[in-house]
């Protein structure tokens, strides 16, 4: 999927008739959330069509406002269940119109949105570069929104067919805390990151919540300071991680090379074993997104990604396998006499090993068809004993 979001501004209809329809709908949405929160097994659809279809269309709803009312309500209290949260409260004044109740021009940059009996027009406030790009692409349903400052805010969902090249080099990713380390097999770049300087501006709002332990929640001027602290620091890895996303990609399209990531899914879960310290470091340490930006960049760019199984990867020579001895970050292997530093030791193996589950041998071509989808890729990841792999990467 391809999310189109935009600021707009409405051409046809007032603020404050979209501002009214928008809480009448979260209105209905929140008395169907909590009547599906006191029983024990949530209704099918059909029994929710059956329950709160005519009720809705009492209240002026159009017929397919009321499904999309009474499946997002079911979605949001399946949701919280699975993850043991509390009972949804929604704040948000939003609406989701599928294409029955709503109409989309991206050439003129116009969406028309239906809800109960009233039309509203909105016209982008953006550039025609970005939304050029949508051209062409099927859409399901749009998301209207309007924040506390009468911002009209729209987001357009839409499929994007993802078709990697054949791939001809690898280029791996070692990611860290400080720096990022590339490898494409001929030479190995370090690029320092934003996460540090993100990271101390959030120990700096919680030194504040320290310091103001009762304090912080009540009074104005001090919570506007965190959250102010919170959202700088959440803007600088946000925007650090798209701006390297889309060097690497487009490196990796002008070599016509795939990408090779470490699965780091059950980074946090192994290290919730170990250490506890450890475990507050990552929670601290932005890798995922860092990888979901590279992940949508590459599906836009079609690349192909290729995920490998992390483990040892830093504790294995790249030359000869055997386990390294570290003094501080310096690998030393007592058997072939392999030096080098932690990173090129972890890069260098995470390139060996993609290498290795394509082909069965170092050094081989690369004339293997890439994956088919970046879902398939993350779950079959790369894992000993590679021959079992081989066959999947040539079946694909």
């Amino acid at each position: 999927m391809l999310t189109l979001k935009a600021q707009g501004v409405l051409i046809e209809g007032s603020p404050e008739e979209l501002r009214k329809e928008l809480y009448i709908t979260r209105r209905a949405i929140q008395y169907i959330i909590d009547c599906l929160w006191e029983l024990d097994k949530l209704p099918t659809i059909n029994q929710l069509h059956q329950i709160f279809y005519k009720l809705l269309r009492n209240q002026g709803f159009r017929a397919h406002q009321s499904k999309q009312i009474y499946k997002y309500a079911r979605a949001i209290v399946k949701s919280a269940r699975e993850n043991g949260g509390k009972k949804p409260i929604l704040k948000k004044l939003s609406a989701r119109v599928d294409k029955y109740d709503a109409k989309v021009d991206l050439k003129n940059q116009i969406v028309e949105v239906k809800l109960r009996n009233k039309v509203f027009k909105i016209k982008f406030l953006h550039n025609r570069d970005y939304i050029r790009k949508f051209n062409g692409r099927k859409w399901y349903e749009v998301i209207v929104s309007i924040d506390s400052q009468g911002r009209v805010r729209v987001s357009i969902p839409l499929r994007r067919i993802y078709r990697p090249y054949r791939l001809r080099k690898l280029i791996s990713l070692d990611i860290n805390l400080k720096k990022i380390v590339i490898y494409d097999g001929e030479g190995i770049r370090r690029i320092d990151t934003r996460f540090i300087e993100a990271l101390s501006l959030k120990v700096h709002a919680e030194m504040i919540q320290k310091k103001y332990s009762r304090m912080w929640r009540y009074n104005k001027r001090i919570l506007n300071r965190i959250k102010s602290l919170h959202r700088k620091s959440r803007n600088i890895v946000l925007d650090w991680s798209r701006k390297f996303a889309k060097y690497v990609v487009l490196k990796a399209r002008r070599a016509r090379s795939a990408i090779v990531l470490e699965n780091l899914n059950k980074l946090w879960f192994n290290a919730s074993r170990k250490s506890s310290s450890l475990v507050d470091k990552l929670s601290r340490f932005a890798y995922r997104k860092l990888q979901l930006a590279i992940m949508t960049k590459a599906i836009e760019y079609n690349v192909p990604i290729i995920f490998i199984n992390p483990k040892d990867t830093s504790t294995t020579c790249p030359r000869c396998g055997v386990k390294l001895v570290y003094n501080h970050r310096l690998a030393m292997c007592g058997k072939c006499r392999f030096i080098a530093d932690r990173d090129t030791v972890g890069v260098v193996n995470i390139y060996i090993r993609a290498l290795r589950g394509m082909r069965g041998s170092i050094g081989s071509p690369l004339n293997v068809l890439p994956m088919k989808d970046e879902t398939r890729q993350r779950e079959e990841t790369i894992n000993e004993p590679m021959t079992a792999h081989i066959k999947t990467y040539t079946s694909t």
